[in-house]
């Protein structure tokens, strides 16, 4: 399982869940997060520092058809990783989930590992679930989703193919 963020790390995710902060790090956060995953060959990414677990995920762009690569936060359960599509409150979905929605199969690098996935979109008991485990980390989702009113916030699942 996951490391739980500590008080520290908890008063970090409070002034990142300030509007003007979280629409910075939606504009800049996946830059510093990419350049941690190359400087640490994939071990880390920046937002780790947070409290909050990265992987890489490499998508097929859904209209390009080309790899796409995207650090996230991922929230571990036994193999499984679950993917929040908060887009940091804003009014579309991410990227990722509409290249995961047109074709599910992905790899994800944790840990200095690459394992293939395929991902699935979530709903009722179960993406209640996964989205309280999110919460869990990183109560900032509940604002985000305050934010994102206008639409329902994704929960994905990625199953790693055996």
């Amino acid at each position: 399982m996951n490391k739980r963020p500590n008080s520290f790390q908890k008063l970090l995710h409070r002034f990142a869940m300030l509007k003007p902060v979280s629409l910075f790090l939606a504009n800049s956060l996946h830059y510093l997060d990419s350049a941690t995953f190359k400087l640490t060959k994939g071990k880390y990414g920046f937002a780790e520092i947070v409290g909050l677990p990265m992987v890489e995920v490499t998508t097929i762009g859904a209209k390009s058809g080309q790899p796409r690569a995207m650090p996230l936060a991922a929230y571990k359960d036994g193999e499984k990783f679950v993917l929040i599509g908060s887009n940091f409150g804003r009014k579309p979905n991410p990227g990722w989930y509409y290249n995961l929605s047109a074709n599910p199969n992905c790899t994800v690098h944790v840990n200095g590992q690459t394992h293939e996935y395929v991902a699935r979109e979530l709903s009722g008991e179960e993406r209640e679930k996964y989205w309280q485990l999110a919460v869990s980390y990183y109560a900032g989702y509940e604002k985000y989703k305050q934010r994102a009113s206008h639409r329902r916030i994704p929960v994905m699942l990625l199953e790693r193919v055996k």
